[in-house]
């Protein structure tokens, strides 16, 4: 076996609810202290979804809100039935009943879920939620299982991902402590109050409350400086980060929000690498509002805001008449409806909301496309994705509504829509054969930000080294969360420039790009930087720690410390987080997959190999755990084990090179039919790595097939001009086959080939002299 371990790249596992927190201190008031001067907000406030967002179960609101549970529902071998009057779940199971407190109701627009105190101060969301739409009682966890084949298989309602403390908090209650305890994982979290409070949004009150009744005391007018913060006081772009600090599919970076501060120094956004979109940025599985929003000409423009269509309690303050909410922009249209949607004025139609925020529907919950784009029927055809033509004309097809909107529209709007998402959705199944196309977009003035960063994170998986100059480029994007992507993306790539463009981004204003850059440059070698360099680097590795240490109930972020750590040499330290990440989620297979690689670099094989096997219990499908536990056995002289595991490796990850390549030349011997392919497979998805083309020449070369192997060879070697064993064997093939030209050709290229072994030079040097001298005699 010829391959080393396979190393991971550090995981950014998404925690979609997870908002930071706004621990309370001494200068949170609470809303109550709002009242006397704010009576009317007060009143709006205590009584929309925001101030809703989570209250106590009381029997008397249940009564009015909820319906009684006709029969039980089962999950799995349990069955459940809420008592609504009462307040409580009984669970009913061949061992017995055992009956759950209903202590909180968390939402309502669409459905009402509901918390149970569970061991060590877990708040869990119970199997049953009520569905207001329908009247209905309904499984919560089926509800949720995406689109995702296997996906949900097995989930139950106590694990992690409905624990309220760990994944739902921190927009449902106002300045949340979840007070996690590692040592004992265990909770005692405290909030001010349920819901969503005005300090969310205002910041603490204390200090305004002082000044402003000192001033009403004294029958002064009110203080210029108000001391707070929000609605009025916040630019059009702080408005919607705040907004977005809980409307995100997003990523924690840090352990607070202050409203008004900037969204990407303290969340990573997820975008269409997310398979809960369709390609061309349209909901699929569980999204919120930020990811399409971004994706909206109307924001990009910065002259539309949150607070112009909602007010801060979350209301939509045009519901009476919707279309005015577009009337700065688009008054023509608004006037005159008809001339710009076809459909007669005064009906559904013609309202702006219709077209360009359609619904979609997810575990029972509506969302409106943020994205406000038209509707585009051909995308329908093409990628699946709704449209709000055939949402509405059911009873007609998507050719048909692609053929209505391209007779009234003849710039052809759907273009720039199809010709992104078709990149995305290459970029997604790995095809790369638009590479260039790809590259080309992602520095277009045109180019749109969310698809930019989509395909970068995509780009990842591409080995074409063609891509690291623009990826480079890519650091100077106006857009951080392109320069994010951009940072993340250059992990693979250890080149000198690199290592100093990302040095660069270690200084960035912008708190996700310096702790993406640190991510990349942690395994960088120190005499890669110069001192100031370095200096940059060292504290946005800081940073970047300070940021995964943020949640340290957070299985990923313990995870990520490990990678982390392994990247600096601390093994001790890397092993433990690993460990506090297995704990946290004990069926996540790369906690135990990094800790093999750790042990195994320690000489510890034992240990490294029942970390995988456990890798393997958690997750039976993860091609890296198969692939490294082949290599292992290879290395122990157990080939038949070994291959095995490769096979299934390839199975789970059609696209893994390195399991064709080692499995090729296992099978050198005992199969070289089915080597010869698994090599050539190889090399076609790995043509950035010598080696790969290379064996499969030699292996050409030795069923005797000569041409196909100069073929081959010769690819190589203009991808690799330092590829030396290459030019050694493509010349004895040459000389072989009598092919002087071919020959002189060789080694005259070789002469000035950059990087090439020396010796290899000197050889081909002589030969060619060789041939110089026969040629004159």
């Amino acid at each position: 076996m010829r391959q080393t371990l396979l190393r991971l790249l550090p995981l950014l596992f998404l925690l979609p609810w997870a908002a930071p927190l706004q621990a309370a201190d001494s200068g949170y008031a609470g809303s109550a202290s709002c009242r006397s001067c704010h009576e009317k907000f007060h009143q709006l406030w205590s009584t929309s979804r925001h101030g809703l967002a989570m209250r106590p179960y009381e029997a008397g609101w249940a009564g009015q809100a909820l319906k009684p549970q006709p029969r039980e529902i089962a999950v799995g071998r349990y069955s459940y039935r809420a008592d609504v009057a009462r307040g409580v779940m009984t669970e009913r199971s061949p061992d017995g009943a055992r009956e759950y407190p209903m202590l909180h109701a968390l939402g309502g627009k669409n459905v009402y879920y509901f918390l149970t105190p569970l061991e060590r101060g877990r708040l869990q969301t119970l199997p049953l939620a009520f569905d207001v739409n329908s009247g209905q009682w309904f499984d919560t966890a089926k509800s949720g299982i995406r689109h995702l084949p296997g996906e949900g298989r097995g989930l139950t309602w106590r694990d992690p991902a409905f624990t309220f403390n760990t994944s739902c908090h921190g927009c449902h209650v106002s300045q949340l402590s979840t007070n996690y305890d590692p040592a004992t994982d265990s909770y005692s979290s405290t909030w001010t109050e349920p819901g969503i409070n005005c300090e969310t949004c205002h910041g603490p009150s204390a200090e305004h409350n002082r000044v402003c009744q000192e001033a009403k005391d004294a029958g002064a007018p009110t203080p210029a400086d108000l001391k707070i913060t929000g609605g009025r006081f916040f630019s059009t772009e702080q408005q919607n980060d705040t907004c977005n600090s809980c409307h995100a599919k997003m990523i924690p970076l840090s352990a607070s929000y202050p409203p008004g501060e900037k969204f990407f120094d303290h969340f990573d956004l997820v975008t269409l690498e997310s398979p809960d979109y369709h390609p061309d940025g349209r909901d699929l599985g569980e999204n919120y509002t930020a990811t399409s929003w971004r994706m909206s000409p109307c924001a990009r423009s910065g002259r539309l805001g949150c607070l112009h269509c909602h007010t801060s309690s979350g209301r939509f303050r045009q519901k009476n008449a919707p279309d005015t909410a577009c009337a700065p922009c688009h008054q023509d249209k608004v006037d005159n409806p008809s001339a710009h949607t076809h459909h007669p004025a005064a009906g559904p139609g013609s309202r702006c909301i219709s077209c360009h925020m359609p619904k979609t529907w997810f575990a029972r919950m509506a969302r409106s496309d943020h994205s406000m784009l038209p509707p585009t029927p051909a995308a329908t055809q093409r990628f699946g994705s709704p449209n709000a033509c055939n949402g509405c004309h059911t009873n007609k097809g998507t050719a048909w509504a692609d053929k209505q909107v391209r007779s009234w529209h003849k710039d052809d709007y759907q273009a720039p829509v199809l010709e992104r998402a078709e990149l995305v959705r290459r970029a997604r199944n790995r095809a790369f054969g638009k590479l260039p196309e790809m590259l080309a977009y992602l520095g277009r003035p045109d180019r749109e930000e969310v698809t930019a960063a989509s395909l970068i994170r995509l780009l990842r998986a591409c080995p074409d080294p063609a891509k690291w100059p623009v990826l480079r480029e890519r650091l100077s994007d106006p857009s951080p969360l392109v320069r994010a992507a951009a940072a993340t993306a250059l992990a693979g790539n250890r080149d000198q420039r690199s290592f100093q463009t990302l040095a660069k981004a270690a200084s960035d204003p912008v708190r996700l790009v310096r702790v993406r850059a640190a991510e990349s440059l942690a395994g960088a070698p120190a005499t890669a930087l110069n001192p100031t360099e370095l200096a940059a680097a060292r504290a946005a590795l800081d940073e970047l720690e300070q940021s995964l240490n943020a949640r340290p109930d957070d299985w990923s972020g313990r995870y990520n410390l490990g990678n982390l750590l392994f990247q600096r040499g601390d093994d001790a330290g890397a092993l433990a987080a690993y460990g506090q990440a297995v704990a946290l989620r004990p069926d996540a297979a790369p906690p135990r997959i990094n800790a093999a690689l750790l042990l195994a670099r320690r000489h510890d094989l034992p240990g490294a190999e029942a970390s995988l096997r456990q890798a393997l219990e958690a997750d039976p499908s993860s091609a890296a755990a198969h692939f490294n536990l082949a290599l292992l056995l290879a290395e122990t002289k157990r080939e038949a084990e070994a291959e095995k595991e490769l096979r299934a490796a390839l199975t789970n990850d059609q696209h893994m090179a390195e399991a064709a390549f080692n499995l090729g030349l296992m099978l050198e011997k005992k199969n070289p039919g089915e080597s010869l392919k698994l090599l050539a497979r190889a090399a076609r998805l790995r043509p950035d790595d010598p080696r790969y083309g290379h064996a499969l020449g030699y292996a050409q070369h030795q069923r005797g097939d000569d041409a196909s192997a100069a073929r081959t060879l010769a690819a190589v070697i203009h991808a690799h001009p330092d590829a030396a064993e290459s030019y050694r064997l493509l010349a004895a093939i040459y000389e072989a086959r009598g092919e002087t030209k071919k020959l002189h050709d060789l080694c005259e290229d070789a002469q000035t080939a950059p990087g090439l072994n020396p010796l290899v030079k000197a050889m081909l040097r002589n030969k060619l002299e060789e041939l110089k001298t026969r040629g004159k005699s």
